[in-house]
């Protein structure tokens, strides 16, 4: 519409032009023809329709809230993958044996700190690719009182994240220490804190509610399902009845799996739903769909019944360098290539899945198109996947 407005105001001066041309031999309604004065008025409003879709989110329009970690990386030896029982390339969660593991790796190696943990690393992303105004994106999430607790808030800092952690000592801050020999990384996950987020402890008080109300957009991955379910259940309930948009990922196989309940109590509320092929096959076959077509999953996954009618559920499921496919409604599908990147140019691909919810959501809250949404994933994960970590360099490239 707005590309169709100038030529609307550059005919109305034309139009008069003509009028007045048949007055010519009237000189006393001369005067009559210089009354310029209305046409600014009609020109002055018009001109700043445009901006509105250049506003910048408010703060605190993105809220999230998951499981933080902090991520350890550092280049190590083959001694010390063999001394934890660690693979060159895999990925676990920590048992007793990898206890002391956290504490050497810092002692012992050159170590990079960044916020991490699924949710907190889209919500970094999203932040990232939105820079200003800083603080768009707020976290809630469970860590320790201890020193990498305190790491861990000065690096979500760092990424102008607007991170309120409920603190507790019970069990020590989250950690994923990446062990990295040549090309490979060994991650082992301590989830520890992460698990021990409460409700009634700090989402119900008065202040951090206040930060959910502000928000428009929630992102929470199905991760957080298996700590608070009723959290994730107050946060969905209250975007339902504000016709605000909740969105949820998938985020693993064993999800759909091994808590099923937990899931299906919150898919009413799921006006957009994340995934890739191999959480979205598990997904059909818990939920009975008979079926291993992707396409086919996300219509019949669109289709489960919804709370809020004013919204049509949005089903997208990536496909790694497949294209990645968008529900748009009754038996719609559209198709998204990926960009194309060189396979040596790929560092790590395990923060591929966040950063592609961060760039979905940066522009989700910008009141993009879906479209529009689903690009800026693919530009946000084609960025990541050639760093090590979900990490990023300084500012997107992304129009």
């Amino acid at each position: 519409m707005a590309s169709g407005e100038p030529s609307a105001k550059k005919l109305r001066p034309s139009k008069e032009k003509k009028e007045n041309t048949t007055e010519k031999n009237t000189p006393e309604k001369a005067p009559k023809r210089k009354t310029p004065e209305k046409a600014p008025k009609r020109k002055t409003p018009k001109r700043k329709t445009p901006e509105k879709t250049s506003t910048k989110p408010r703060l605190n329009s993105v809220f999230g809230m998951g499981n933080p970690l902090l991520d350890i990386s550092a280049v190590v030896d083959k001694d010390f993958l063999e001394k934890y029982g660690l693979k060159p390339d895999d990925q676990i969660l920590a048992e007793d044996k990898h206890k002391a593991l956290f504490e050497e790796i810092v002692k012992k190696f050159k170590v990079e700190y960044h916020a991490g943990g699924s949710t907190q690393n889209s919500i970094k992303v999203a932040q990232w690719m939105i820079q200003e105004p800083h603080n768009v994106c707020t976290f809630f999430g469970c860590i320790g009182e201890d020193t990498f607790g305190e790491i861990l808030k000065q690096k979500a800092k760092e990424a102008h994240v607007d991170a309120h952690y409920y603190e507790q000592t019970e069990e020590p801050t989250g950690t994923c220490a990446a062990a990295i020999t040549g090309n490979n990384r060994s991650l082992v996950a301590n989830l520890a804190a992460a698990n021990c987020y409460k409700k009634d402890k700090h989402l119900d008080l008065e202040e951090n509610w206040k930060l959910v109300e502000k928000a428009k957009v929630y992102y929470i991955a199905g991760f957080f399902l298996t700590v608070s379910l009723e959290s994730i259940q107050k946060v969905a309930k209250h975007a339902s009845e504000n016709n605000k948009l909740f969105t949820l990922n998938l985020s693993a196989p064993f999800i759909s799996q091994f808590f099923k309940d937990a899931l299906m109590k919150v898919m009413p509320y799921v006006d957009v739903l994340f995934g890739n092929e191999t959480e979205a096959a598990m997904f059909s076959k818990e939920q009975g769909f008979e079926t291993e077509d992707i396409k086919e999953i996300a219509k019949k996954a669109q289709a489960l019944p919804k709370v809020n009618k004013k919204r049509a559920r949005i089903v997208v499921f990536t496909q790694g360098k497949d294209a990645t496919i968008m529900t748009k409604g009754g038996d719609k599908i559209e198709m998204f290539p990926v960009l194309k990147i060189d396979q040596k140019d790929i560092v790590d691909t395990n923060g591929a899945g966040d950063a592609f919810v961060g760039g979905f959501l940066s522009e989700l809250v910008q009141e993009k198109g879906f479209e529009q949404c689903v690009k800026a994933g693919h530009y946000a994960a084609n960025v990541v996947i050639r760093q090590a970590g979900c990490t990023f360099p300084d500012k997107p490239d992304f129009n």
